[in-house]
């Protein structure tokens, strides 16, 4: 939840009136590379939109996460509503292994009746562009897709692409707000 890009993208949130709650999930907290089950992770997402309610029970609120977090968010939306959600936020939603596109990551999201916000780096070797395309697209009107130019899973640029790394946290947040600022 320390990391650069998390807290450059929560500071930028913050500049456009959008609120941020972050945490790490349990893997992280025991300091562990391998990614908690989706039941611990999926009852860390539940345990912190219990939090977010309790802190500020009159805002409107909305989850997700960056890679992993914002897939576990849509799984345990998917299972079961969280409570109060008004949509989710995917900062590169992890929708395949590097190098082996598939889609079967995203069959889940089929039962979040919610809109979602996909961001996508053109980059990504998580999530091939047209696959996320054809993701977004049979989602219907739930679903909206922004893609960033240049950008890799971490939303890196590349150097000749001649924008900054702060340039792109400035462009998600941009996006970001204006998607729930809509809803």
């Amino acid at each position: 939840m320390n990391h650069e890009f998390m807290t450059d993208l929560s500071s930028a949130l913050e500049a456009h009136g959008i609120a941020t709650l972050r945490f790490q999930f349990p893997y992280m907290e025991q300091g562990s590379k391998r990614p908690d089950s989706p039941a611990v992770a999926e009852a860390a997402i539940r345990a912190v939109v219990a939090e977010a309610n309790r802190r500020l029970p009159d805002v409107p609120l909305f989850a997700g996460g960056k890679s992993f977090g914002g897939r576990m968010t849509s799984q345990a939306q998917a299972r079961e509503p969280l409570p109060g959600v008004k949509g989710l936020v995917f900062v590169g939603f992890p929708l395949h292994p590097s190098g082996k596109p598939a889609v079967e990551r995203a069959n889940h999201l089929d039962e979040v009746a919610i809109p979602m916000l996909f961001l996508q780096g053109t980059r990504d070797a998580l999530a091939e562009l047209d696959l996320v395309k054809q993701v977004t697209t049979g989602l219907g009107a739930r679903a909206t897709l922004h893609v960033v130019e240049a950008t890799d899973h971490a939303f890196h640029v590349l150097v000749r692409s001649g924008r900054s790394n702060a340039e792109v946290i400035e462009e998600l947040a941009t996006r970001v707000s204006a998607w729930i600022l809509k809803r």
